[in-house]
Formats: C-alpha cells, sequence, structure tokens
C-alpha cells in the first residue's frame, strides 16, 4: 500500500511540474503581431531585456537570434557611422527570423546628440532622422534635460501627416525618401512604412519606440517634464552620469549601499515614469529580476540569464 501511494505521490508531482512548465514555457506556434518585438512584449504587459551592439553586416548576422528583446546599439562614445548601422540592420535580416518568429529584433540607437537644450536639438535633429532611415527601431536619447528638446526629439521621429495630432507637438519632420532603405529592412512597403514608422504610444500602431536618460541633475530637475512629452516610450536614470553628476562617481556608501542621493534620484525617475506610463528601465540580475518587476521594472539591462529567470517570473509564452 506504501509503495502505491508513493507511486502515485511521484505522478501527481509530476504532472504539477509538468502543469507548470506548460504554463511557462514559449509557444512555438508563435505568430508574431508586429514589426517592433519590443513594443509587442510591453503591450502584453511583459517585460524586456536588451544586449548591447555595434559594428555593421558580420555583428548583425552574429545577433539575428540574440536571447534579447532589443539592442542597443551604441552611438553616444562610438563612431557615428550610418554606413556600419545600415549593414548592421542588413546582416540582422539576413541572419533571421528571430527565435520568437520576428524579421529582427529591436534596435534602439543612442547617439551623441543630447537633449541638453532646444538649440541643440535643433541644430542636430538630422542625426535622429539618418538614424531611423537605417531601418533602427528606435533612438534613446541620453542627458534628457530639456522638455523643449525632447519634443523637437519627438517630431524629428515623424512624419508631417503622422496621427494622432496632439497640441503640445509641432509637425513631424521626417521627409519623402527616408522611407526607402528602412522600409526594406522592415519587409514592408514604403507606403506601409511612413505610416506605421510613428511613436509609440501616442501611436497606438506606431512601432518606434523612444527613450530617455535622465541621467544628470539637471535632467533630474525637469524628470516630470521630460516623461511627459507625449511620443516617449521609456526612461532610465542612468546610474554612471548620474554618479557623476551628483559628484558620487562611486554611487555607493562604504558599506556597498546605493548612496541616499543616489537611491533618490532612481526613485524620483521611477515614479515619474510611473505617472506618465513610462517603461522604467534598471539593472536586473539574476537573484533579483523578480523583486526589480515587482518594483515596477518593464526594462531589464544584466544578462542572458537574469532575462531568463525575469522570463519565467512573467510566465512569458513568446519564445525567446
Amino acid at each position: 500500500m506504501k509503495t502505491k501511494l508513493a507511486i502515485a505521490g511521484l505522478m501527481v508531482c509530476a504532472a504539477a511540474i509538468f502543469y507548470l512548465d506548460a504554463q511557462t514555457s514559449p509557444n512555438t506556434n508563435y505568430k508574431p503581431k508586429r514589426i517592433n518585438k519590443a513594443i509587442e512584449l510591453l503591450e502584453q504587459g511583459q517585460p524586456i531585456y536588451y544586449t548591447g551592439g555595434h559594428g555593421g553586416y558580420e555583428e548583425g548576422k552574429r545577433l539575428a537570434h540574440t536571447w534579447a528583446d532589443y539592442i542597443n546599439y551604441e552611438m553616444e562614445h562610438g563612431s557615428l557611422d550610418f554606413t556600419a548601422l545600415r549593414a548592421f540592420m542588413k546582416g540582422l535580416v539576413d541572419g533571421g527570423p528571430a527565435k520568437s518568429g520576428h524579421r529582427t529584433p529591436a534596435v534602439i540607437v543612442t547617439l551623441p546628440v543630447l537633449g541638453v537644450n532646444e538649440a541643440h536639438m535643433n541644430a542636430n535633429f538630422w542625426v535622429v532622422q539618418q538614424t531611423l532611415a537605417t531601418g533602427a527601431h528606435g533612438v534613446l536619447l541620453c542627458h534628457a534635460r530639456s522638455p523643449e528638446a525632447v519634443k523637437i526629439f519627438v517630431e524629428a521621429c515623424r512624419y508631417p501627416n503622422a496621427k494622432p495630432v496632439t497640441p503640445t507637438l509641432g509637425e513631424g519632420l521626417r521627409g519623402n525618401g527616408s522611407q526607402g532603405y528602412a522600409s526594406q529592412i522592415w519587409g514592408i512597403s514604403a507606403a506601409e512604412y511612413t505610416k506605421r514608422a510613428d511613436v509609440w504610444p501616442l501611436n497606438p500602431n506606431g512601432e518606434i519606440m523612444l527613450g530617455l536618460k535622465v541621467e544628470d541633475k539637471y535632467a533630474l530637475a525637469n524628470a516630470d517634464k521630460v516623461t511627459g512629452v507625449p511620443g516617449i516610450a521609456f526612461a532610465e536614470w542612468g546610474p554612471g552620469d548620474m554618479g557623476l553628476s551628483l559628484n558620487l562617481p562611486d554611487g555607493h556608501t562604504a558599506n556597498e549601499t546605493l548612496h541616499p542621493e543616489m537611491a533618490s534620484a532612481r526613485k524620483r525617475v521611477l515614479e515619474a515614469c510611473k505617472r506618465h506610463k513610462l517603461a522604467f528601465l534598471n539593472t536586473v540580475r539574476p537573484t533579483d529580476v523578480s523583486a526589480m518587476i515587482d518594483e515596477g521594472v518593464r526594462i531589464g539591462s544584466g544578462g542572458q540569464e537574469a532575462a531568463e529567470n525575469g522570463r519565467r517570473y512573467t510566465k512569458r509564452t513568446m519564445p525567446w
């Protein structure tokens, strides 16, 4: 009798494990509903995770099957090389599709153009437009100090006939001809590209994802204003640059906890993101990713193991 009960118990346990696994395993028959994988996941209420990228065609092919949901292509401190970025995007296409079935992972680009003031952004918005013309899926604006600069940033990413129209933003600044190469990367017609290449979530059907780095004391003072500009999808507090700006380059106290000023800065940006319904970006680790998600982190930087732990925690079904 004891043997039969033990066997029955093992069968129940096995069934429970199978059931739980079935609830958290990726759906192998998943069909993408969007071009931008990162936006699709955020719409599902799922956190997203990214990795870094740079280089050209071969690097794109290598990252076509990355574990990450999007690639942060670095041109803030690296070379401002649009030829390499175009080749990188082509490599992603030729090496794809992604494991989720998307044509490519999403690509968000950081630039040396900074959100420091209106004059700077007016003089340099063309860099944002050249970036999107490569087929990239978004831009992350560093040192977002000025709400006026952020407005121009958003306008630079939209076509003049983009809908919806909002009174706080001027007419879009992207021009005809910018859709040619980008539409080929996305795998749609040029006409369809001009409809879908708009900023989300301002346009619910948009496929462009814009972010801000609220990463110095001046940006922090305007955190609520810059994150409240329509067309922004996410923001981060940039602890490295924030520490330099606050004259706390290490950012931690003697016992390795986050310095109170740094913790206060992080909290302020997180609260601004929650208030304006933006995704908050923060480092996540394998040991704390679930707690970070519970706190409100929706974009994680920290590597594959942390991402996979987070995906299991939120019971993601999209393949990765």
